[in-house]
């Protein structure tokens, strides 16, 4: 404030006339403002505005948090999750969010609560699309140019994500969400370039939260992707939606809530049941056959590849990018390890193989878990020799292990074979685990 010049009524009146230009009823008064400075608590809609009013007046980027409104980034308590209620609420959310630290992993326990996971896929599901606020008065205006400058640098993130895990583009990723992005979802913007905006915007969203999954940080993960289920809400972009849904069933399935990954793929099938693409159908399909798998409900399993196998058949060339990924190849690789999850060996031990063969070597992550899958499907068949074989292949790639997903591959397997920890070939195996995964840390 003494930067600015502003007088505690002087930034009380900005704040209500900006958000009277965007059609908020925002009441602040001085007094309010000498109760923020004072330490009370403050609205996240009311944060969002006094940030912006800053921002403008400063010529710099300003957030709420530089303004200690939530308290310092590195003694800040975790966000309560919860699906917010308005979009200034989730933007200031998602705003907070990026300042938080994401090296440390978590465990399972700080994932979404069984009520709030449920209350946002209901609101996702009955809200209706409504938020778009078209040329609105505001100090910046943004355009096509600046939603494809967006989609370049989310899509070179996830190229890198791919290569070398998610810890490597996470930190330089939510740094360009949060300075580059999130400003803009505040600017002017016609109705065509407010869609796309914050379609984009959500994919990005989407991608911090993947990789925070990757690199074991489960609550970081589990709020990046609902805040991005909500900024589909204003899109209406159902299709998009239930593709969260969808990761979030990944997501929980691994790490053994399988009841709640069976929740979440079918509330993703049904959710966009009347918009979704075949290959869209599909990829929800096959994450209910996984969480299935996971049971050992082998009849739903074989119903759900079955089904997903059907879409697939009818999908097209034409549908999203964020979409394109999912191919026949992924999709032999996800019934490798629905058959793993079955204790099948004849089956796993058939798509593992064909898993690994038509993977894309650029794919290193991707190839590091079929090889793993193959190492498990080859136990299961007896072959211990071949199952070292294969998981070798895979942990020579020091790419992979950057990937905290792809080494408890390696650790499960390495529980399995422990009954042989005697044998040489399982000695060198492990040695060769400890090895990599200093070099790693080096």
């Amino acid at each position: 404030m003494d930067e600015a010049a502003f007088s505690n009524k002087g930034l009380a009146k900005r704040m209500r006339d900006l958000a009277q230009q965007r059609g908020e009823d925002l009441k602040t008064t001085h007094v309010a403002v000498q109760r923020w400075r004072d330490g009370s608590g403050i609205r996240p809609q009311a944060a969002l505005i006094m940030a912006e009013i800053f921002s403008s007046k400063l010529k710099r980027r300003i957030t709420p948090g530089d303004l200690g409104l939530f308290g310092e980034p590195e003694s800040r308590t975790p966000q309560p999750v919860a699906y917010a209620a308005s979009l200034p609420e989730a933007l200031s959310a998602l705003s907070v969010l990026t300042e938080e630290q994401t090296e440390a992993t978590t465990s399972s326990k700080l994932v979404i609560p069984d009520a709030d996971l449920s209350s946002a896929v209901l609101s996702w599901m009955v809200t209706r699309t409504n938020e778009v606020q078209a040329d609105r008065p505001a100090s910046q205006h943004v355009g096509m140019r600046d939603v494809r400058a967006i989609r370049t640098a989310t899509e070179m993130f996830m190229r890198l994500d791919f290569l070398y895990g998610g810890g490597h583009g996470h930190k330089a990723l939510r740094h360009y969400f949060r300075e580059e992005v999130l400003p803009l979802l505040n600017a002017s913007y016609t109705a065509k370039v407010g869609q796309a905006l914050f379609t984009v915007a959500a994919e990005t969203a989407e991608v911090l939260g993947w990789m925070a999954y990757d690199i074991g940080n489960h609550g970081l993960a589990n709020r990046y992707l609902l805040h991005a289920l909500r900024l589909t809400q204003v899109t209406g972009d159902r299709m998009f939606g239930a593709s969260i849904l969808a990761n979030l069933s990944h997501q929980a399935n691994y790490l053994g809530q399988t009841s709640r990954a069976l929740q979440l793929a079918r509330s993703a099938v049904e959710g966009a049941k009347d918009s979704a693409t075949p290959r869209a159908k599909a990829m929800y399909t096959i994450h209910e056959a996984r969480a299935l798998s996971s049971v050992g409900d082998r009849s739903g399993a074989e119903r759900a590849m079955n089904e997903a196998e059907r879409h697939l058949e009818k999908a097209t060339p034409d549908g999203p990018e964020w979409l394109s990924y999912f191919d026949e190849e992924e999709l032999i690789g996800e019934f490798s390890h629905c058959f793993r999850d079955l204790r099948r060996p004849a089956e796993s031990l058939h798509f593992a193989e064909e898993a690994v063969a038509r993977t894309d070597p650029q794919y290193a992550r991707t190839l590091g878990f079929c090889r793993m899958v193959l190492a498990e499907s080859y136990l299961l068949n007896g072959e211990l020799e071949s199952a070292i074989g294969a998981a070798t292949q895979a942990v020579e790639k020091g790419e992979s292990l950057q990937s905290t997903r792809f080494v408890r591959y390696v650790t499960d397997f390495q529980q399995k074979i422990g009954g042989n920890a005697g044998m040489p070939i399982v000695a060198d195996f492990n040695r060769q685990v400890t090895e990599a995964l200093s070099s790693l840390e080096e």
